[in-house]
Order: C-alpha cells, then structure tokens, then sequence
C-alpha cells in the first residue's frame, strides 16, 4: 500500500474546507484559483515539490479574460491601468495554480500582452525608426504599433512560429540598430511571483534564436548577416541576468529553438559563442536551454550538451523521439535533463505508463537526481482548463488534457518517478486510455477503405492549368487584374449575437435563416457597390473556418471554451479530431447557392481545405495524420462536386495551414508535402474545366515550396504579400515559372490602417513587374472578419480604384 500521502485521496478533506474544487475524475483535482490558500497547504505541497516542470502556459485566460481587456484597450474602452490589472489577476492565478499544484519549476516571462518574440525586440531596444521611438522604456503605444501598426505606420510582419498556428511578431534587424536596455519585463515579473511567495524561473528568448527567427532590413536581405549582431545584443542579455540574480533567481531558462532546425556550422558556433560570453555572467545561476517541436539534430545535441555554463537541456520526447537515441548514446555527466513527455501541442491525456517507462529510462542513463519530467513545448499551444468544459461528451471528455490538466499530469509523473505513485490517479488513466482504444465511435471501417484506396494514386484534374484558365475566361469574362476578397466580411456584434442565440435555441430556425440571408444580401451588395469582379457570400453563417466545418462531419468534438491563442487578441476553438471523419450531408451549397442567386457575377463558394482542417484542429494521435487528411480530403471532395451541381463556378478551397504543417527536419519535408498536395488535387479531382478551383494560403515563408504550391494545381492562388515587404515575389524575379492565376495581397487586413489607393497601386505595379498581368488578381491579404465596416470599406474603394486605374493604364500602353 502506498504510505505517501496522496492528494487525489485527501480530496474530501480539502474540498469540504474549500481549498479544493474538484473536476472529473479522468482531469484529477484543481486547486481553485479564487482564494488565497492556508500557509500550511501552500507549504504541505511545495515541500512536496518533485523534479517537474512546465515549459511555459497560455496568456488569454480561461475564458479569454486578457482578449477582451485588450481590445477594450484598442478601442479606448479601459485604459492602461485596467488592463495592466487584468493581465496581474491572470499572472498570479496562473503562478499560484502551478505551485498547488506541486510543480518546482515555474516559468515566469511567458505571458505576453502580444507575443513574446515582440517582448524580446522591446527588451533589446530594437524598435525600428519608423515609430519614431526615442529612448527609455517601451510603453504600449510604441509596444501595439509594432505589434498592430497605427494610422500613419504599418505593423511589423507577422509570421508562423516554426509548425504552429501561433504568429510572432519578427524583428527587423541591421547593422545600425542601436540596442539598449529598453523593457524590464522579464525582471519585474520575476518580482511580481516573487512578492506572491512563488519562486520561478524566468524564460527568455535564446539570443542565438532571437538573431535566426529575425529578418534583415529592407534592401539587405542577401547581404546582411544577422549573427553578426550577436556581440551587440549579448550585453543587453547581461544586463537582464545581472538583475535577475541580484532580485534571487537561482534558474533561468532560455528558449533556444532553433537547435531543431538543420543548423551549419557557423549558426552552431553562434551558440558556443555566446554561452561563452554569457558564462560569467551566468554564475550562480542554474541555466537551462529549452529545446522544443521536433528531434535535435546530432550536431545540435553535440553543440548544446557541450555550451559553457549550462546545466540542464529541455528535449520534446513527443515531437522529438528520435532524441531518445542520442541521450542513451552518451549525456553529459552532472546534467539535469528536463525529458518533455508531456505533450504541449495537444489535448490527449498522457498515456501514463508509457512516459513513466520513458523516464525511467533515461533516469537510468542520467541519474535519479538529474532527471526533471516537462511539458514537451509551451502549453500555449494548447486549451487551458477542461473545467470549463461542462457541455462535452463525457466519453470523450475523459480521454482529454487541458493546460490545466498538463500541469496535474507532470507533477503525477513526478512523483511517481520518485516512488510515490498516486494509484487512484493512474488507475483512472489506464481505464481512460482503454476506452479510446476500444471505443467503437472511433472506427468507421469504409471511410478507412476508402482513405486508404487512395495511397498510391496520382489525382489530377484532366487537363493542364493553362487550358482551364481560357476556358473559365470565357465563362467568367473577367476584366484584366480581377477583383475579389479571401472570403469572410465583418462579423458584426449583432451576427454573433444571432448565432448565439440560435445556437441556444432562444431564436427559431426560420429567424435565422431568415437573418443570415439578409446579411449576404448586404454583403452582396456592397461589393456591387464597389465594383468588386469575384463575390463572397462574407460568411456569415460560419463562427471559425475549421469549426463551422467540423461541426458538420463526423468523427470531430467541440468544446466552449477550449481557446487558443493565435496571434495578439486572435484566439481560435480548434475542433477535436478523435475518429474517423467522413461528410453527412452537403455543408455549404445552401448558402453558397443562396449568395448566388443574389447577383450575376460570379459568387465564390467557400471552403476550407483538408490539411488546413488537420492542422487548425487538435488531431487524433492513435493513425498517422496522413490518413486523417486523407478522409477529410474525401469529404471536402463530396462538397466540391456538390457545389459544382448547385451552379457554383467558382470554389475557393483554402489551404492557409499547408505551410504550416511542414516538418522542421528538411529529411521530413518531402514525404509531408507529398500527402498534403495530394490532399489538395483529391479535393477536386474530376469537376468540369470551366469550373474555377481558388486558394488561399496565409503569414508564411512559401518561397522554399513553391514547387510544391504549383503541383497544388489549382486555377487561382490568393497569398499574404504586404506584411513580409512582398517577399513572395522574390521568388518570382529569381526565375520561377508560375502559369496560374495568382493574387498576392496588396494590403494588411491584421491592421486598422486603411491603404490608399496610391499605396495600392504602387503594390501592384511591383507585382506587374515580376507577374504577367494576364494573370494577376488584386485582393487584400486575408479574410475581413476581425476587421469593422469603417475599414473595410474605403480599403475596398481604394482596392479596386488602383485595380481600375492600372487597368487603363495597361490599355493606353499597348
């Protein structure tokens, strides 16, 4: 019998004194966060405190408490002070949430007003000119126009963060960037979890990482060689581990990515040569290098377990299993390895007995006392509380994990790694695993038939793109540089309020319908108004471009609550993917035909393609996610041919995520974009020629898989230009062939800033310099839902200006 102590069984003790509030079983208990506990608790459970650890923790909130306090904020709602209570409230609770709940090493600097890439760029004073910042610390206004842009400045850009749907902001560095001291954020907060009686570990931006995830100013992208900074920004990072010291940190963590990626010998020596500088310095102080997304190359590890003044290295055992190998190949002596087996990226509940066969493993290479059980990544990425969930599959429920539940599950594997196994607690995760394995909602053996019937097979529409464009040409008869938008328009608070009311059944079906058919006629009209070539119904109807799909096919599960963060205030309700998914019934042509018979230009019938599904979703991890996007794609295919059927013309299939999914290791990337483009051309396979297949891809570097863009086959791509200084067209001027329609944005919709139609134009002119006009399409970068009508429409108005004005300028030259 266990003599430990355990607190799953002392529950009703401490829950009938309120210290506790208890969740499902399967979720293990939660301390709650509304009181201030008893000294002899807080002592009871930190002097209890195993070798455990958490990367790092979602910001919004469990009900997006910073989300709302922060566009309250923009909009000059709630002022400054406000907010700052807001994000304290959130800070504290999360803190004292990890030490109840037994954790020993509690990051601090993780929480980000916006992004902690752009809190790395205000800590080093890197703020560009053209926001006219003069010295001191970095205050919101100087802090949001970096992040969002303001009326007279654009915003920096915006990109994925490695193989996630997160943006971060990145810097732009150059040799005459004047670094300094700028944001004391690190230590503060540090401080501020100091002063609550909670010891933490304060996380920092690698500054090797920093320099890689950074982009060199504008005119010096081939000639500038951003490591060469590094000896500049290397006393910044002093200055803040000096402080970090003198107010009693005894670890700091440095978050050092980019030791996944395939590195050259150079970028490794950038690591050797900086932790040798910051040695020193770093005296005193236990330093960990958070690793994390995918293996670490062998020459990586050899790099990272060799740096000076480093005493631990935190791996993704989940994402990077492969690191397994290197660590029984030889770990250095003395070490703590942080093993991250909790996963990070998902909602699964850990399968219990298989990590803790993991760790003890490596506790048997590196040592008992040297091993500490982790979050495989930031639990950003990730929803935060399952208590929340109180409307959800109670099935389901049970094989799921929230951030709240993560921290629970570490500090479990902690102690049990020590001996002291909580039996109650792992009994209840065998049972829970157990039923997913055998649940017969799961399998759905002819949707598997048919997803695997597909491996091997070439789908290609019959003819090449070139042909279908002079086919669709004369169909469509559309002017030169052809107007259009992503898809989505403004979702007003008067929409929301109707979908939410109809989803509580508090409004009749007919209502609704009734509603959403009058705001596509608005929709319809006002782009007529504007002169707009290619409609959008606007989309009303739909609350997410993967959940309004998810909820219409079978094999996905939804939550209330279950956010997360995409970029700044953005947060997303990623659909969960626990079976086999196939389509029920038609999902869109209702609508999409209804848009149609509103008007006679072409209506766009709008769809999200399959691997944006699997990868903006949280994705069973019991098949490998080739054969879910495989089934998906055949659903999607049932809609197209469908839509085709209703009289749509033209169907936009948007693969925003495609760049998204790719693998970090470059050995990885063929075989992922091979499914994933076939995924794509299964979607479309065998419609008629004159039909028109549009897509759209979002904030990412394509350059590197253009090719595999084109083998995507379709009529008409959209992409995001205007945020990366038109780096997409580089592609272009450097000799690559595309013969297909393409429009690259011509202006930032993540920005309240409204574009001239002289800005415009100067943006289509450096298209037309690299791209065929007969081919070129003019449209804003990405859908307009986040944005307000008083945007919306004079950016339009001066979209299509410039697309007119060019137009006549084209003619008169011939």
């Amino acid at each position: 019998m266990n003599q430990v102590f355990s607190l799953h069984r002392l529950a009703p003790c401490f829950t009938s004194l309120g210290l506790l509030s208890q969740g499902p079983l399967s979720s293990s208990l939660f301390f709650s966060t509304a009181n201030n506990r008893p000294s002899f608790l807080r002592f009871f459970i930190r002097s209890r405190a195993m070798a455990s650890h958490i990367v790092g923790y979602p910001r919004m909130g469990p009900k997006r408490e910073l989300k709302f306090a922060l566009e309250s904020f923009w909009d000059g709602k709630n002022n400054a002070g406000e907010l700052q209570k807001v994000a304290a409230d959130l800070r504290s609770s999360i803190w004292k949430q990890m030490a109840d709940a037994g954790i020993k090493h509690i990051p601090s600097n993780t929480f980000s007003y916006y992004d902690q890439v752009l809190d790395a760029t205000a800590m080093l004073g890197a703020v560009p000119p053209r926001y006219g910042w003069n010295g001191g610390e970095i205050d919101f206004d100087v802090y949001f126009s970096m992040a969002r842009g303001n009326a007279s400045v654009p915003a920096m850009e915006m990109t994925k963060w490695f193989d996630t749907n997160y943006h971060y902001i990145v810097p732009e560095l150059g040799p005459d960037v004047k670094f300094s001291y700028a944001s004391h954020k690190a230590v503060d907060e540090f401080k501020e979890a100091k002063a609550l009686g909670v010891e933490t570990v304060p996380v920092l931006i690698g500054p090797v990482s920093y320099l890689l995830l950074s982009k060199p100013v504008k005119g010096l992208e081939k000639s500038f060689s951003l490591l060469s900074l590094i000896d500049k920004i290397l006393p910044i990072y002093k200055e803040v581990v000096t402080e970090l010291k003198a107010s009693g940190a005894t670890w700091i963590q440095f978050d050092e990515p980019t030791l996944v990626m395939d590195l050259d010998s150079h970028q490794l020596q950038a690591f050797t040569h900086a932790y040798s500088e910051l040695e020193s310095t770093l005296a005193g102080l236990h330093v960990l290098i958070e690793t994390y997304f995918a293996d670490v190359p062998a020459n990586a590890y050899k790099t990272l377990t060799s740096l000076k003044g480093v005493d631990g290295y935190g791996f993704d055992l989940v994402r990077g299993p492969q690191t397994l190998d290197l660590i029984k190949g030889g770990f250095p002596s003395g070490k703590y390895l942080f093993a991250g087996v909790v996963d990070g990226r998902n909602i699964w509940a850990n399968d219990f007995a298989s990590s803790l066969n993991t760790l003890q493993t490596l506790e048997s290479i590196v040592g008992k006392d040297r091993i500490v059980v982790s979050t495989s990544c930031s639990l950003l990425h990730t929803a935060v509380d399952l208590v929340n969930e109180t409307k959800l599959d109670k099935e389901i429920k049970s094989w799921l994990a929230f951030a709240a539940q993560k921290v629970v599950e570490v500090n479990a594997l902690a102690k049990a790694l020590s001996g002291h196994e909580d039996e109650g607690f792992f009994s209840a995760n065998a049972v829970a695993q157990a039923s997913r394995k055998s649940s017969p909602r799961v399998t759905n053996e002819a949707v598997q038939k048919a997803a695997a019937a597909l491996k091997g097979c070439d789908h290609r529409r019959a003819t090449d793109v070139s042909s279908r464009l002079v086919a669709q040409q004369k169909k469509l008869n559309l002017p030169i540089l052809p107007t259009t938008t992503i898809g989505s328009f403004p979702q007003t608070l008067e929409l929301r309020r109707i979908r939410r009311e109809y989803k509580a059944k508090k409004i009749s079906e007919e209502d609704y319908v009734k509603a959403i058919k009058e705001e596509i006629n608005k929709v319809v009209k006002l782009q007529e108004e504007l002169d707009i070539d290619v409609l959008v119904h606007g989309e009303p109807e739909r609350n997410d471009m993967v959940e309004y799909f998810g909820e219409q096919l079978s094999g996905f599960a939804f939550t209330v609550n279950g956010w997360v963060q995409s970029y700044g205030s953005r947060c997303v309700k990623p659909p969960i993917i626990y079976g086999d998914v196939s389509r029920p019934k038609p999902m869109t042509v209702f609508w999409s035909s209804t848009a149609q018979s509103y008007t006679k230009r072409p209506m766009k019938g709008m769809l999200t393609g399959p691997v944006t599904i699997l990868n903006w979703s949280f994705v069973r991890n019991d098949q490998p996610r080739s054969e879910t996007c495989y089934q998906i794609a055949l659903a999607i295919k049932d809609e197209v041919e469908d839509l085709e059927k209703a009289g749509i013309t033209v169907i936009q299939i948007d693969e925003a995520a495609l760049r998204e999914g790719l693998p970090l290791r470059k050995s990885e990337q063929a075989f992922y974009l091979n499914w994933a483009v076939h995924s794509f051309r299964i979607t479309n396979t065998g419609i008629q020629d004159t039909t028109q297949i549009h897509t759209h891809m979002c904030y990412s570097n394509f350059n590197d898989i253009i090719h595999s863009i084109i083998d995507m086959d379709a009529d008409v791509i959209t992409i995001e230009n205007s945020r990366s200084d038109e780096k997409l067209l580089s592609v272009f001027r450097e000799g690559v062939k595309y013969g297909a329609g393409i429009g690259p944005g011509v202006y930032d919709i993540h920005s309240p800033r409204i574009p001239s139609s002289e800005e415009i134009a100067d943006r289509i002119n450096k298209m037309l310099a690299v791209l065929e006009s007969n081919i070129l399409w003019v449209n804003p970068d990405c859908g307009l839902k986040t944005r307000k009508y008083a945007e919306v429409k004079p950016a339009l108005s001066n979209m299509v200006a410039a697309a007119k004005l060019l137009r006549s300028q084209l003619a008169s030259s011939k």
